[in-house]
């Protein structure tokens, strides 16, 4: 009986070995540290609110069975040990194994990569990267060991800060707004005596109407400019001095008006400017163009060949006939004193303007109450004095606008959305697509905050700036930092550093005034982290922990930080 035993269990041992010589799967799985993998990038990182996991792998000559199937895939562990997202599944074959996958040689070895992309989750932040592998022989299967191969996962671009910008409309509210009125006075041939039936023309009594009513409303008159001119049908000479004298005839009846009418400010010297044009061939060449004088063409063609005044009008005066014409038709226009007055109308006063908003608004126009609210940085003033003009004048569309830009501000998002909605329906401007823009990013909408922002272009730099959080968002950084441009914001520093320009987001973020907040400690803290300077971290982060102490917990977990959770001076701060 005991040789019998004995050659049971020899019979045993031997079909043992023999099975483990026919299964080379064991074997794969025993020396399966051998293969050499790369992780790009390790730690994992999230950009656009995604993952990309790049893993190339090289395995060595003689380990790979000639018939053996291996399927991998990449999994995410927490510190439990928990798979907590599975990446997709590929297949390496042996060099005489049927299937479809990549083909690796027993003698030489080989070489593949994969790559797989996955929405990011918050619980894929402070995992590991495993392959978990299982091969097949013939009718026999295995499950490999588990092997880390990489960590993740860094979030930092979720650092974007929610810092939006609205635009304000703008109000056309002007202290001073200027007026001009014009007169013209007419003159008989050779004359320079003010008829007094040019006195009572319209544009006369239109100016003095003018006048009037400027001096009752307390305008400030600025001066009258008298141009007066000759027609060329006379000696040159006489003609300087004929425009002289009515310059000076038409500034006297002016004169005689402005003092009827009680208009202080012509008193002082000089406020009449008197000047003496002489010939107006400037006039009479545009009055012969608009004429219906048959011959015109010949006048015209007469003025272009001829340099000379005096030539000019010899020329024309041999034509009898047509000058005939011309003297009817033309020149009498051009007998005349033209005559400019400047004055300025005051707007109300900020002290006025401001009193009227409470006791009586009703008086004031849209652009006095829009301008009324920039006199204060009372927030609850602002949307009162808003809501006055929203009220007054609904058809508006900037009181909507603005009363909505105020609730942005006091973080009424809603609300906001609500009045911007409003002020659309009015007008649908550029301004007003960047501030739903901002609503709908407030709101975590971010691709219809994106279309919004594009219908904006050109509202302003604002539009730009929004484009710019955009952009971090998406995972476009060169974008963000080009649309950022020179401002000095966390974002700013933030698009930077993603980028790769570790010093320049350290620079900007210094200049900011995000520099001494929570954040921007925290900031540097990456920084420091990503220049291999681990004072820069741990001085940062103490500051950052000292403003926001909840921090500690995401500076433990923060992918940033991997090298240096061994580290006593930092695992003592997240402590």
């Amino acid at each position: 009986m005991k040789k019998n035993t004995i050659k049971t269990l020899s019979l045993v041992a031997l079909v043992s070995v023999g099975l483990a010589a026919c299964n080379p799967l064991k074997k794969m799985d025993k020396y399966a540290e051998n293969i050499k993998y790369s992780v790009n990038p390790d730690p994992l990182e999230m950009h656009g609110d995604s993952v990309e996991v790049n893993i190339s792998g090289k395995i060595p000559p003689k380990y790979f069975h000639k018939l053996a199937t291996v399927k991998a895939k990449a999994v995410l562990k927490n510190a439990d040990g928990e798979v907590v997202k599975e990446l997709k599944e590929m297949t390496l074959l042996g060099n005489e194994a049927d299937g479809d996958g990549k083909k690796i040689d027993y003698e030489k070895g080989g070489s593949f990569s994969y790559t797989d992309k996955i929405a990011y989750e918050p619980i894929m932040e402070n995992v590991q990267l495993f392959v978990q592998a299982t091969g097949s022989f013939k009718t026999k299967t295995q499950e490999f060991e588990s092997r880390k191969i990489g960590d993740g996962t860094i979030t930092t671009p979720y650092l974007v800060q929610s810092d939006a910008r609205p635009i304000l409309a703008k109000d056309n509210f002007k202290k001073v707004i200027p007026h001009t009125v014009e007169a013209q006075i007419h003159y008989l041939i050779q004359s320079s005596q003010v008829r007094s039936t040019e006195l009572r023309d319209e544009d006369i009594k239109a100016f003095t109407e003018f006048v009037e009513m400027a001096v009752a409303n307390e305008y400030v008159f600025k001066g009258v400019t008298v141009s007066a001119y000759a027609s060329p049908d006379g000696e040159m000479d006489l003609n300087d001095n004929l425009a002289n004298n009515r310059a000076k005839t038409a500034a006297q009846a002016i004169m005689r008006i402005l003092k009827r009418k009680k208009v202080e400010a012509a008193k002082a010297e000089g406020f009449i400017t008197e000047i003496g044009k002489g010939e107006d061939w400037e006039g009479f060449e545009k009055a012969t163009k608009a004429s219906d004088i048959e011959d015109k063409d010949i006048i015209l063609g007469v003025l272009k060949m001829n340099a000379d005044n005096a030539k000019r009008e010899a020329e024309i005066k041999n034509m009898a006939a047509v000058y005939v014409e011309l003297a009817e038709k033309v020149l009498p226009s051009l007998r005349r004193s033209m005559i400019t007055l400047n004055a300025d109308e005051m707007a109300r006063t900020d002290e006025e303007i401001t009193a009227l908003t409470k006791s009586n608004p009703d008086t004031l126009s849209v652009e006095e109450l829009l301008y009324a609210a920039t006199l204060t940085n009372d927030l609850d003033e602002k949307l009162r004095i808003y809501k006055l003009a929203q009220s007054q004048y609904p058809s508006d569309w900037r009181a909507h606008n603005n009363v909505g830009y105020v609730m942005v501000l006091q973080n009424n998002v809603s609300g906001a959305k609500a009045e911007f909605e409003k002020a659309a329906s009015a007008q649908n401007t550029p301004i007003v697509s960047n501030n739903l823009g901002v609503c709908e990013l407030f709101e975590g909408n971010t691709a219809k905050a994106e279309g919004l922002f594009k219908s904006a272009s050109g509202a302003g730099p604002e539009v730009s700036y929004n484009m710019g959080i955009i952009n971090i968002k998406k995972g476009d950084y060169g974008t963000a930092v080009s649309k950022f441009g020179g401002e000095k914001t966390f974002n700013a520093a933030l698009a930077q550093m993603l980028n790769g320009n570790n010093d320049g987001a350290l620079k900007t973020l210094d200049a900011s005034e995000a520099k001494a907040t929570a954040e921007g400690y925290y900031l540097k803290a990456v920084i420091g982290a990503r220049t291999s300077n681990n004072d820069m971290v741990t001085s940062n982060l103490k500051s950052a922990f000292g403003l926001e102490g909840k921090l500690k917990s995401k500076a433990a977990n923060d992918a940033e930080f991997i090298s240096l959770r061994e580290d006593a001076a930092f695992s003592g701060l997240v402590k």
